[in-house]
């Protein structure tokens, strides 16, 4: 017989300095504050030849300090 998961969460206060982004893709979510639901779905509709391959925005690149 398999032994049930404990799992406990204790919700407390976070705090969020700083959010450093190197970059975002077309399904990605980033998510700030409090959300009480997310559903999850996808539909795809576009045709194949349509579909964009690669970052939709370039973003600048950071400075070399900030790699580190």
């Amino acid at each position: 017989m398999a032994t049930p998961i404990v799992l406990n969460v204790t919700n407390g206060p976070v705090s969020v300095g700083c959010i450093s982004l190197i970059g975002v893709s077309s399904s990605s979510s980033l998510l700030i504050g409090d959300t009480e639901s997310i559903t999850l779905y996808s539909y795809f509709d576009t045709p194949p030849e349509a579909v964009i391959i690669g970052s939709l925005a370039p973003l600048p690149a950071l400075p070399e300090e900030k790699l580190e």
